[in-house]
């Protein structure tokens, strides 16, 4: 296993690491994280700080090992597979446990999640086919502010949340209509792969 693999590896247990932090019930264990008051407005959980240090650092080995491997000629059909993986696990994993505690509203998980459902299938198809489907702009602007969105919003909204300027919020949303534009741009890059027939006319 070489090292963007291994990278990637870590990314994986960081996010379940992220999963066990924001689900475990530590209070019914007899621990509790401390409380930060902010201008007496605002009560804030530690442990979804740590978890939003912890959501950066796992963001940073998505960036270093797809670096790393073509920077050094690393790349594997392994590595493409968890890789892609990795980042559902940590993203869309964080995406429904911030839905279900109100965090960020349902619609936008579902959104995101169906539209890589969509997207993935049509890659496999593409792959089954020979064809390589590339990242397009729209793409990445969405998995950009997706990201910065998700951080934020480990984070209280802080800064922001001071000046009632709700940035996660918004980058959130533009995420959530980046996800569809990017997807319907994707379907029609590549719908000549799914309507092709085998058969010979």
């Amino acid at each position: 296993m070489n090292l963007p693999n291994k990278l990637t590896m870590l990314r994986i247990f960081m996010a379940f690491v992220i999963i066990v932090l924001l689900l475990f019930p530590f209070d019914a264990a007899g621990f509790e994280f401390p409380l930060i008051f902010v201008n007496e407005a605002m009560v804030i959980n530690v442990k979804y700080l740590i978890a939003g240090v912890l959501f950066i650092l796992a963001s940073l080995t998505d960036f270093l090992d797809g670096y790393i491997a073509r920077k050094y000629n690393m790349i594997t059909d392994f590595g493409k597979l968890i890789d892609a993986i990795a980042d559902k696990v940590l993203v869309n994993s964080v995406l429904i446990i911030l839905s279900a505690t109100g965090f960020v509203h349902p619609i936008i998980t579902v959104v995101i999640i169906v539209r890589d459902s969509i997207v993935n299938s049509i890659k496999m198809l593409a792959a089954s086919k020979g064809e390589v489907v590339a990242a397009i702009k729209s793409g990445k602007w969405k998995t950009a502010c997706l990201m910065v969105g998700i951080t934020l919003t480990l984070f209280y909204n802080l800064p922001f949340e001071l000046w009632n300027l709700k940035v996660s919020d918004f980058l959130l949303v533009i995420a959530a209509v980046l996800s569809v534009l990017s997807g319907i741009q994707y379907y029609y890059m590549n719908k000549h792969l799914i309507s092709s027939k085998n058969e010979k006319e």
